[in-house]
């Protein structure tokens, strides 16, 4: 209810917050005396102390002060008219410059009477400015966002740049196809170059460079959710690729068909990076993705990896048996590789002999014989089977079974007294076991070969600063599948504080969640007896076996990770 028989003494915009009720009189005050302490704006302290919403702000100020109110959220900001001021600046007045018209800039501002803003940013670009309201919220979220694309834009000062030049790609070397009209282009070289160090301080997975009828942009996987960093000009699509082949060994005059490298980025004296890079032509240039390797994958211990305690024991002891098959199932991207190099590690001794065939080899680890499997010359998963067959191995790791003859040989070592590791691209557990038989391999000799079979996800960890409790009515969370032994004995359920400087998503890291089924004697009867799917699901039920969504809600209750999180990795 709007105040209107009351003596104010405040002015400007903490004026009409009172006048309209948002705020009492003596909280503005307050609010004014300590955002002038802070030395922050007045609406963005505001704002940030949860005194007054956002929207409500805006409106009024609209009112009060006849400025036009946009939502910045759906403005796509050119990194060129945010590299015109200097970032301080921004961050002092908690201003945006989002357009230009003729010699006049409009500035997004969430307190319309902040005219020192107004001015000094007039003075810092040389043209008059005009202020557009916009919701404080969505203002600080623009400002990141503007900030970091103008941080990996195309142009950028040599000041900036200086370490860059010096960086050594191990496996840099123009092939004899080279074309050097394409890649005799400094700012592209030091472009790329930053876009993968930015990469690497980010914690990026992979990076993507995308050409498009109109435009170019550079995207980043951060705990595994693709995010737009940078749209260089689209004019140097072309370049911008050639530089990436010339990098990782590619032949740059091959523009029509895909093409598979790999880059070593050393960033320090006794620190390099590597880089796993495919092209593939698309209907506007060619696209190119970078996946960053990660070696300290390979020092991960099984609790890092985010097992429940009875899955952990069921791991390890299937672990740790002389021969047969361990199996490890899920989409690309969900783990595979780091939950068998943990398997692999711990069993890394002097007194075993381990042969690995993968495409590619990712890691290199010591003490493990690892063959890079390359279909063009011929070694195949299959070919490299049987040759470790014939070097007295212990344990075998296939990157992936793919195919009949890979799968036969594999089950064959695992029956013949070798621990067998793989991995298959199957939604769950009892899938791999019907999967196998499909392939074309006999349901007894799956039944007999099997020892566990890990099925995973990987869904993005909480913050633990900035995590907020989220209440739920109990049909809610019956609903969406959380048993109803736990909602009876009471749960919380998290989500993310989104819109922090240090974590603007909320979510830092990655975290597994599993299904693991033991292949127990009832099972292989089945096996052999025909069943389906179904039929193996419902037996694993009855024997305990967790699936993977309510090992995903498990990780809910715990505050690992929100209800969203788990239904976006596990909902199909």
């Amino acid at each position: 209810m709007a105040v209107t028989n009351k003596k104010i003494s405040l002015s400007g915009l903490a004026r009409k917050l009172v006048l309209d009720g948002i705020l009492d009189e003596a909280a503005a005050a307050r609010a004014h005396e300590s955002s002038l302490k802070a030395k922050k704006p007045f609406v963005n302290y505001l704002v940030e102390n949860k005194l007054a919403p956002a929207d409500k702000i805006a409106l009024s100020a609209a009112k009060e002060f006849g400025v036009p109110l946009l939502d910045i959220s759906v403005i796509d900001i050119d990194p060129q008219i945010t590299k015109l001021v200097k970032e301080n600046l921004l961050k002092k007045h908690h201003a945006l410059p989002i357009f230009q018209r003729g010699k006049r800039m409009f500035i997004a501002v969430s307190d319309p009477t902040n005219l020192m803003a107004l001015d000094e940013i007039k003075f810092a670009i040389g043209m008059g400015t005009e202020a557009v309201l916009v919701e404080e919220d969505k203002l600080q979220k623009a400002i990141d966002k503007a900030l970091e694309a103008a941080d990996t834009s195309f142009e950028m000062d040599d000041d900036e740049l200086e370490d860059l030049d010096d960086l050594d790609i191990a496996s840099e070397q123009p092939n004899e196809a080279s074309d050097d009209s394409d890649i005799d282009d400094a700012p592209v070289v030091r472009f790329v170059n930053k876009c993968m160090l930015d990469a690497i301080k980010r914690g990026a997975s992979d990076v993507h460079f995308e050409p498009y009828e109109k435009v170019y942009r550079v995207r980043f996987r951060i705990d595994g959710v693709l995010q737009e960093m940078s749209k260089p000009p689209l004019a140097l699509s072309q370049k911008i690729a050639a530089r990436i082949k010339v990098m990782s060994r590619l032949d740059v005059s091959e523009r029509r068909v895909p093409q598979d490298g790999r880059i070593k980025l050393k960033v320090s004296k006794n620190k390099a990076i590597d880089f796993r890079i495919s092209t593939c032509p698309t209907l506007y240039g060619e696209k190119a993705v970078m996946r960053i390797l990660n070696s300290d994958a390979a020092s991960l211990q099984i609790d890092q990896l985010g097992y429940e305690d009875f899955q952990k024991k069921i791991f390890m002891e299937n672990l740790m048996k002389p021969y047969g098959m361990f199996l490890v199932t899920g989409p690309t991207g969900s783990g595979k590789t780091v939950s068998l190099y943990t398997g692999i590690n711990l069993l890394n001794k002097i007194d075993v002999n381990i042969s690995t065939a993968e495409d590619p080899v990712e890691i290199n680890l010591s003490g493990v014989n690892q063959v890079q499997v390359d279909e063009r010359t011929g070694m195949t998963f299959a070919k490299a089977l049987k040759a470790f067959l014939r070097q007295d191995p212990d344990i075998i790791l296939v990157g992936e079974i793919r195919d009949l003859e890979t799968g036969s040989i594999a089950v064959k070592a695992a029956q013949t007294g070798h621990m067998v590791m793989s991995t298959l691209h199957t939604n769950d557990a009892p899938q791999t076991l019907t999967r196998l038989q499909d392939m074309g391999i006999q349901a007894f000799a799956v039944a007999t070969s099997i020892n566990v079979i890990s099925a995973q996800r990987l869904c993005r960890r909480l913050h633990p600063e900035y995590k907020q409790k989220i209440d739920m009515p109990k049909q809610a969370l019956l609903d969406e599948g959380f048993p109803k032994k736990w909602v009876e004995q009471g749960l919380n359920v998290y989500g993310p504080v989104e819109g922090n400087d240090d974590c603007p998503t909320g979510f830092k890291g990655r975290a597994g969640i599993y299904q693991v089924m033991p292949i127990s004697d009832v099972t292989k009867r089945m096996i052999i007896e025909g069943a389906n799917a179904v039929q193996l699901t419902d037996q694993a039920v009855k024997e305990g076996v967790w699936d993977i969504r309510t090992s995903g809600l498990k990780k809910v209750v715990d505050g690992i990770t929100s209800l969203a999180e788990v239904n976006r990795v596990t909902l199909e």
